[in-house]
């Protein structure tokens, strides 16, 4: 089943379970992913969904971010629990450890040293096709720093 069906179809089942958050932020979301469509003038297939759903994520994150900071517990409830269902959405992400693996293995094919922070952007460039949508580009971007430093 298309992901965009899946999202109608959890939408349908929240309006008739009265469950009004749920319904609220999949119609939210549905509505994001049809403005990506009339921007780009073409229906979004799968992978194109998952883009708008992992930018709707990463929205609720910094929200949470901020209002922690702003000390809006209540705020960071609500956006916690919208990104637990969005979550629900995408595949599962790699672990910390996992990119540590294929990082160290990135460098070693490159030849690099550790202590070589120079050769971040080459590190990187290798690396980020293979994680593209399997692991977040900050925590990436932390493990290889770490692996060139020599502290992992």
């Amino acid at each position: 089943m298309a992901l965009k069906e899946k999202l109608r179809n959890e939408m349908a089942a929240a309006m008739r379970g009265g469950d009004r958050e749920r319904r609220d932020l999949l119609r939210l979301l549905l509505a994001a992913v049809q403005q990506e469509e009339v921007d780009g003038g073409q229906p979004l297939d799968d992978a194109g969904v998952l883009n708008v759903l992992r930018r709707q994520a990463k929205q609720r994150r910094e929200t949470i971010n901020d209002a922690y900071a702003a000390g809006r517990q209540d705020l960071v409830a609500q956006e916690e629990a919208e990104l637990r269902l969005i979550e629900a959405f995408l595949p599962q992400m790699m672990s910390r450890e996992e990119v540590h693996d294929l990082a160290a293995q990135t460098i070693a094919e490159l030849g690099v040293q550790p202590g070589d922070m120079k050769s971040m952007g080459r590190v990187m460039g290798q690396l980020m096709p293979r994680l593209q949508g399997k692991a977040e580009g900050h925590v990436v971007s932390e493990v290889v720093r770490e692996l060139l430093a020599g502290r992992a």
